[in-house]
């Protein structure tokens, strides 16, 4: 199966957003039946229903379950919106820039983790060689001379090949951390 199309008349179809499934189908002339799911959709696949419309981000947990997408529903984006008369009160205004300051954060926690580690005096230089940073990494003096902890942000796409290459480097200690936030 390629496209919508290809499904029968009468498709089983399980979704959280019942309407906008029916809205769908209707366009594509294609006669089905939409059930509520109330989560879990893509595990009604294929004993209860046939397919699903499901909101998904990158699709990797639909394919890891073992199916395909084959056609886009809707595509979506987040907005702040607000009214312009509460926009023009400076309160309110810096109250959404307040709110708009921590949604930029998520956005820009995306796809990044924090690398912590430990490293001796002499592998020093050699792990910071190697380690991307933000601006710079923050680099402490360990508690009696044992050496220095470093921590800094990273692309979460490169931190599997560079533990590795930090470990080869003298780093020992490494810690990954998921980020919720970052603020600038």
């Amino acid at each position: 199966m390629n496209d919508v199309t290809d499904l029968p008349p009468g498709v089983r179809v399980s979704t959280e957003y019942p309407e906008l499934t029916r809205r769908f189908f209707e366009t594509h002339g294609i006669e089905a039946d939409i059930r509520l799911s109330y989560g879990a959709t893509e595990a009604k696949v294929p004993d209860i229903v046939d397919c699903i419309v499901d909101g998904t981000e990158t699709g990797r947990a639909l394919r890891a379950g073992g199916l395909k997408i084959v056609n886009e529903v809707l595509v979506s984006y987040t907005a702040l919106v607000a009214n312009p008369a509460a926009v023009a009160d400076p309160e309110k205004r810096h109250a959404m820039e307040q709110i708009k300051t921590l949604l930029d954060g998520v956005m820009e926690a995306r796809g990044k983790v924090l690398v912590k580690l430990n490293v001796s005096s002499t592998d020093r230089d050699g792990v910071i060689a190697i380690l991307p940073a933000m601006k710079a990494p923050t680099v402490s003096q360990l508690f009696g001379d044992r050496g220095y902890a470093i921590e800094t942000v990273v692309s979460k796409d490169t931190i599997n090949t560079l533990i590795p290459a930090l470990k080869d480097a003298g780093a020992t200690d490494i810690i990954e951390v998921a980020l919720a936030k970052i603020v600038h």
